[in-house]
C-alpha cells in the first residue's frame, strides 16, 4: 500500500480544492441546496470515500499534518465566543429566552439519549454523545470539534466519524419532520398565520444586531485582533483547569474570553466589527471542515452502523416528540409556538439554516411568523453553541 504524508501546506491546498469541489456539486444537484448541505462537507466526504476504497483494496492511505486544522478550530469557535451578548438576550424578550431554554433542554435530553442508549447498546457512554447534541444540536462543526477530543484524551475510537456521520443524518432527518409535526399541530389545535397587524409589527422590531459595518482592511484587522488576543489569553485556561481534574477542549478559554470582552465592549457602548469577525469565523470554518471530513475514516463506522442507525433513528423521534409536546407548549401554544416547533426540528438536528429552511417553506403555505423568525435565528446564531459546548464538556467530565 502507497501511503502519502502531506505536510500543512499540502493538507490546505486539498482541503481549499474539496471546497471549491463541493460548491460546485452542490450548485449543480439540487438535494445538496434543498437539505442545505455544506459545500465542505460534500467536498470532504468525497475525497474520505476515495480514502476508504483505497484503504479497503490496499492500494493507498494519505495522514495530514493537523497543525492549521486546529487553529482554524480555535478561530472559529473564538468568534462563536464575540456573539454571546448578554445585551442581545435582554433585548431580545421572554420569547427567546423561552426558546433558549427550550433548546438547551433539547441539548442535555440529546445527551442523556445518547449515553443511556450506548451503555445499552454496550458501548462507551462517552460514544453516546458522539450521536447526541454534538451531532445534532452541534451540527458539523462541533462534532469535527469534539470528535478528535473523545478520540486523543479519551480514547474512544471512531468518535470523529460517529459524529460526523451523525450530523449529516441529522441535516436530511430535522429537514423531513418539520413539515409534518406543524401540519399536525395546526390541524389539531385549529390554528392560523400571523394576521396583517402582526405582519407590520415585524418591521417595528428592529434589526437584533447593530448596523452592519462595511468589511475593509481596518475592519479586518481589527477582527482578527480580537480573535487572536482572546485566543492567545484563553490558551491558559484548559491546562489551568484541569489541574483540578476537569478536561476541555482546547478552544473553550478562548471562547470564554472571548465572551467576557464582548460584553465589556458592550457595557462600554463600543462595537466590534461583528460583520467582519463573522466573515473571518466561516472561512476558518469552512477550511476547517473540509480539513476534518476529508480525514475521516470511514472504514471505522462498519462495526458501528447497526448500533448507531438504532441511536440516530431514536434521537428523531425524541425530536418529533419533544417539538410536538415541549417546544409548541413553552412558546405558548399559538401559530408562532407551531412555526417554532417546525424549525426546532430543523435547528435541532441540523443546523440554523436547516430551521430556516424548514419556517420558510411552513409559512409559505399557512402564513407568515414575524416571532418565530425573530427568536430563533437569535439563539442559533449567537447562545446556543455556547451553551451546547459547555453541557458537553460536563457531560464529557461526568462520564469520562
Amino acid at each position: 500500500m502507497l501511503k502519502y504524508s502531506l505536510d500543512m501546506t499540502q493538507t490546505l491546498a486539498i482541503a481549499v480544492c474539496l471546497l471549491l469541489l463541493g460548491r460546485w456539486i452542490k450548485r449543480k444537484v439540487a438535494f445538496f441546496e434543498n437539505f442545505f448541505i455544506p459545500a465542505p462537507v460534500i467536498g470532504g466526504t468525497i475525497f474520505s470515500i476515495i480514502s476508504l476504497i483505497g484503504y479497503k483494496y490496499g492500494i493507498f492511505e494519505f495522514s495530514f499534518d493537523s497543525s492549521l486544522k486546529n487553529l482554524l478550530m480555535v478561530a472559529f469557535f473564538t468568534t462563536i465566543g464575540f456573539l454571546a451578548s448578554l445585551k442581545m438576550l435582554i433585548k431580545g424578550g421572554i420569547k427567546v429566552a423561552l426558546f433558549l431554554f427550550a433548546a438547551i433542554l433539547l441539548v442535555l435530553i440529546q445527551n442523556l439519549a445518547g449515553v443511556s442508549l450506548a451503555k445499552i447498546l454496550h458501548l462507551n457512554p462517552l460514544l453516546g454523545l458522539a450521536a447526541g447534541s454534538i451531532p445534532l444540536t452541534g451540527g458539523h462543526g462541533t462534532s469535527a470539534a469534539f470528535g478528535p477530543l473523545l478520540e486523543n484524551e479519551f480514547g474512544v475510537a471512531t468518535a470523529t466519524s460517529v459524529a460526523v456521520a451523525s450530523a449529516t443524518f441529522g441535516l436530511i432527518a430535522g429537514c423531513l419532520i418539520g413539515g409534518p409535526i406543524g401540519k399536525s399541530l395546526i390541524k389539531k389545535y385549529n390554528l392560523h398565520g400571523s394576521s396583517e397587524k402582526e405582519i407590520l409589527e415585524e418591521e417595528s422590531c428592529g434589526d437584533t444586531s447593530k448596523e452592519v459595518v462595511s468589511i475593509t482592511e481596518k475592519t479586518l484587522f481589527e477582527s482578527i485582533a480580537y480573535i487572536v488576543i482572546a485566543m492567545g489569553i484563553g490558551w491558559f485556561i484548559p491546562p489551568f483547569v484541569k489541574k483540578f481534574g476537569i478536561t476541555i477542549p482546547v478552544y473553550i478559554g478562548p471562547m470564554i474570553v472571548a465572551a467576557i470582552i464582548r460584553n465589556i465592549v458592550d457595557a462600554f457602548n463600543k462595537e466590534i466589527p461583528l460583520n467582519a469577525m463573522n466573515t473571518v469565523g466561516n472561512i476558518a470554518l469552512q477550511l476547517f471542515l473540509a480539513m476534518a471530513l476529508m480525514s475521516m475514516k470511514l472504514w471505522e463506522l462498519a462495526e458501528l452502523a447497526g448500533s448507531l442507525s438504532i441511536i440516530l433513528i431514536i434521537q428523531t423521534v425524541i425530536m418529533a416528540v419533544f417539538a410536538y409536546f415541549v417546544t409548541f407548549r413553552i412558546m405558548g401554544k399559538d401559530y408562532d409556538a407551531v412555526v417554532l416547533a417546525v424549525g426546532h426540528c430543523g435547528f435541532g438536528m441540523g443546523a440554523t439554516p436547516n430551521a430556516m429552511a424548514n419556517m420558510e417553506s411552513f409559512t409559505a403555505a399557512n402564513g407568515p411568523s414575524p416571532l418565530a423568525f425573530f427568536a430563533l435565528p437569535l439563539v442559533g446564531s449567537l447562545f446556543i453553541d455556547f451553551f451546547n459546548a459547555t453541557i458537553i464538556t460536563a457531560f464529557i467530565n461526568i462520564f469520562k
